[in-house]
């Protein structure tokens, strides 16, 4: 495996965990321009794949059909925290959209704004498949087999026209052929793709790119501004996504995916960032993410200051003493 060392843990002066994994980035031209370890690592894209799932719907003018809002465009991009703003946002979609929530093919989970607050859900507690993270997404799958004539029970099929579009859609905006992708079935049921890093950052270079993009300019535009826009729709409280696009400012677009894998893309720069920590651990990657923010120079003191708690150098115990740190050990190369 072509991996690099990103992230040592320590314990006094011990060294007791060690992260590794890739790094690639890339402008909308396709140039790679840094790296650490093999950017193009094959990795399973999860939930970074959404803005682009949503761009059949979006080339066929689905959200202006349907009445959907700005709120509701960065729903589709969402991996939600199940609160009360995203239940409402996914609702109203599917009202607009003449679909009863039974439609939805996700599943159910408890909704993670719960673990990741410390709370107990009440014991009276209901929940359904809006609770889902990915409700936004597969409601914008329901949307687009309504404007279509197309059937609902399959939406998820692989052979499915709508699973076809977004396969044909994907490889567009990735630069790749579709034959060549490597399919395998998301948390949520839906079918996802494996890419190379490199063309995942090249994807969000031209996601945040928007208008500037010759191909998807007005759907790239659409999703971007709606990420940006409503950063608390994608994630939630206390979520990575949340943050970040927040220290952004309007200029970084943002999504994490399971099991280690980040996205970020500068609209401003026309450039991108794809990173994988192989072992998926989810402190490693934020910290690493915040580390190449700082090589690529995309950070001031203020925002520096402000993902400061993603980067958790210190390690605290319970009882807030420190006990170790957590810190990087690559260097961005250039290829």
């Amino acid at each position: 495996m072509k991996l690099a060392p990103l992230i040592e843990l320590s314990r006094g002066d011990t060294l007791e965990c060690l992260h590794f994994g890739a790094v690639a980035v890339l402008n909308t031209r396709g140039k790679l321009l840094a790296q650490a370890g093999d950017p193009h690592w094959l990795t399973f894209s999860r939930s970074t794949l959404k803005a682009l799932q949503a761009l059949p719907f979006m080339e066929a003018q689905g959200p202006a059909q349907f009445g959907f809002s700005e709120e509701q465009i960065a729903m589709m991009c969402a991996s939600h925290s199940g609160e009360d703003a995203h239940i409402t946002q996914v609702q109203t979609m599917l009202d607009k959209a003449g679909l009863n929530y039974k439609a939805l093919r996700c599943g159910c989970h408890v909704p993670r704004f719960y673990s990741l607050l410390e709370l107990t859900p009440p014991t009276d507690a209901v929940f359904d498949e809006r609770h889902n993270n990915c409700s936004g997404k597969h409601t914008g799958f329901l949307a687009y087999c309504v404007q279509h004539g197309l059937g609902l029970d399959s939406y998820l099929d692989p052979l499915h026209p709508l699973q076809q579009a977004i396969r044909r859609d994907v490889a567009r905006a990735a630069g790749m052929d579709a034959n060549d992708f490597r399919m395998g079935i998301d948390g949520c049921s839906a079918p996802n793709y494996a890419l190379p890093l490199s063309r995942l950052a090249y994807a969000y270079a031209r996601l945040a790119s928007g208008h500037r993009d010759a191909e998807f300019g007005e759907s790239f535009a659409t999703l971007s501004e709606a990420m940006t826009a409503h950063p608390d729709l994608v994630s939630g409280t206390a979520r990575n996504d949340l943050a970040f696009m927040r220290a952004g400012r309007g200029d970084w677009v943002s999504k994490v995916g399971a099991d280690g894998v980040q996205v970020l893309g500068s609209k401003s720069r026309g450039e991108a960032f794809a990173i994988k920590i192989i072992d998926a651990n989810m402190q490693a990657l934020f910290a690493a993410s915040v580390e190449v923010l700082d090589q690529l120079g995309w950070l001031d003191d203020a925002q520096r200051e402000e993902l400061k708690p993603w980067r958790a150098r210190t390690i605290l115990n319970v009882r807030g003493l420190p006990v170790g740190e957590r810190l990087p050990v690559f260097k961005l190369q250039k290829p």
